[in-house]
């Protein structure tokens, strides 16, 4: 396979001289996990602070939202522009300023007396996000061999899937048997952890390129992806019809066109070559990485609300229960590239995606009020297996599609794909369930007070909390907001298992048939 692009400047070899030895190449792949496992465990974090935050700081619930979605639109932003300034200036100093800045942000935010200064916080953490994340795979992707390549993406793919759901628990944890400041704690010494290690085992790489910085390209892409994440994460609360929903959605999908129309014109010194995802490896990557990436977030948008107001568990034990799904995540992206390598890598990712849709229909078949865990345990587990086995040979299409030398901004096109599948996964699933919810709920709320059913029409927590309003009309009204909620999940597990039906048939039929090694001028081997 060829990528007919033209000859780009490789990237200097990594310092030191020589080949790292067995025994170095596992210390970078533990340094850049433990930087890799700081900035995903910040991404869901805070979700289990939310009531915390708002009586501390006496602030709104739209507050609350934006003091977790600040970091989220601001690591989604930057990291193409970040990733391929890395690849510039050199990736080990990038990554050590990535990481100085992120500790500093976390004990900010940790110390923080007001909203105000919180998402200021936020939004400094974001932007060292932004520089850690893609460098940790391009770190992986220039250092390790071929040969050992897919092991160590296995690995990374399993930190930043399954990472999100550890960091939950951990957080959730915290937030139980101490202070939800303390949520700052565990960044913050992952981050110093992680610079140590950095600063001894991680060698430096960069690109030599003659070609002046694509700015244009950077600042256009950075407004692009601002409108369209801000759309998918504000438009459930302030409304998809909102003006302010409507003007950023305008904005985005703009400098989405502009900047596609750029870097076609710009050819030899382009941020990133859009012709390349002609190619099956990128478009099937990354086509396959937004998919997998969204589901899953909407899984766990419809999971805590199932675990807490129907099964009443704790924000802990809601998080222990997600783990069996993350450990499989993780366990089969370190046995995918083993599967790649016998079966080839589209049939290792159609068993994936086959194994996540039949999770999904699993899910939405047995669900209940009355089966309780049990009901979703086979789902979620066939589910994590597939996500594992998805995810690594997804992540080496995309990686392996881009030179050397761009391996900062390869790395950066795989998180950008992965954060907006996550924000469109919420968005999506989160509004199937409540309408499913609200449409269900109308038809069970007979006898009910009018201010009451109103609110028990907003969602399951709000029936639940103004159930005890209704005198003996409550039990009926929390079974009701119950069965009316597994209602609308089977409704959300079905349309999403229609989309990895699709996706299903899109990888069996397009998806990358092997992986090529990367070649320094740019070409994938034949």
């Amino acid at each position: 396979m060829s990528t007919n692009q033209p000859p780009q400047a490789a990237a200097a070899p990594a310092s030191g001289g020589g080949a790292p030895d067995a025994r170095r190449l596992r210390a970078i792949l533990i340094t850049v996990s433990i930087a890799l496992m700081a900035v995903i465990a910040s991404v869901s974090g805070l979700n289990v602070a939310q009531t915390h935050m708002a009586v501390e700081f006496g602030a709104s619930q739209s507050t609350v939202l934006w003091i977790i979605n600040t970091y989220t639109l601001a690591l989604a932003a930057l990291l193409l522009p970040l990733g391929a300034i890395g690849d510039r200036l050199g990736r080990k100093p990038m990554l050590i300023t990535g990481l100085i800045i992120f500790g500093a942000a976390g004990v900010v935010a940790g110390l923080a007396p007001s909203a105000a200064v919180m998402i200021g916080a936020r939004v400094a953490a974001g932007i060292g996000a932004a520089m850690i994340m893609p460098i940790t795979l391009a770190v992986i992707t220039s250092t390790f061999p071929e040969e050992e390549r897919g092991k160590a993406i296995g690995v990374w793919t399993g930190v930043a899937g399954g990472g999100g759901i550890l960091g939950m628990f951990l957080s959730a944890l915290l937030v139980d048997v101490a202070d939800w400041r303390r949520l700052f704690v565990l960044p913050v010494v992952l981050v110093v952890v992680a610079l140590a290690m950095t600063l001894k085992s991680v060698p430096n790489s960069r690109e030599r390129s003659t070609h002046s910085f694509d700015t244009i390209g950077a600042l256009v892409s950075t407004i692009a992806v601002i409108g369209l994440i801000f759309v998918l994460q504000e438009g459930p609360e302030r409304g998809w019809t909102a003006p302010i929903t409507l003007i950023s959605l305008t904005v985005g999908v703009i400098a989405a066109i502009a900047f596609v129309a750029w870097e076609l014109q710009r050819r030899d010194a382009s941020l990133l070559d859009v012709r390349l995802f002609r190619e099956r490896g990128l478009a099937g990557g990354s086509i396959t990485l937004l998919v997998v990436f969204g589901v899953q977030a909407g899984i766990a948008v419809v999971l805590f609300p199932f675990f807490q107001a129907v099964l009443g568990w704790s924000g802990l034990m809601s998080t222990v229960a997600m783990m069996p799904m993350a450990v499989m995540m993780m366990m089969t992206s370190g046995l995918a590239p083993k599967m790649a390598a016998k079966i080839g890598a589209r049939s290792t990712m159609t068993v994936g995606v086959a194994l996540a849709t039949l999770g999904l229909a699993l899910m939405a078949l047995f669900v209940s009020v009355d089966g309780g865990y049990l009901s979703i345990l086979a789902g979620m587990l066939a589910m994590g297996i597939g996500m594992g086995l998805s995810m690594t040979p997804s992540t080496e299409a995309i990686t392996s599609s881009l030179p050397r030398a761009k391996q900062g901004v390869a790395s950066a096109l795989n998180d950008v794909t992965r954060e907006f599948g996550t924000a469109l996964g919420v968005a999506m699933l989160g509004a199937l369930l409540a309408n499913g919810y609200r449409s269900a709920i109308d038809g069970r709320l007979d006898g009910i007070p009018a201010g009451a059913a109103d609110t028990a029409r907003e969602g399951i927590a709000n029936a639940v909390e103004v159930a005890p309003e209704t005198g003996g009309h409550a039990q009926g009204l929390i079974h009701a907001a119950q069965q009316s909620f597994v209602d609308g999940w089977q409704q959300a597990m079905w349309i999403g298992a229609a989309v990895m039906a699709a996706l299903l048939l899109y990888v069996a039929l397009r998806g990358p048939k092997n992986i090529a090694p990367l070649q320094p001028d740019g070409r994938t081997a034949p």
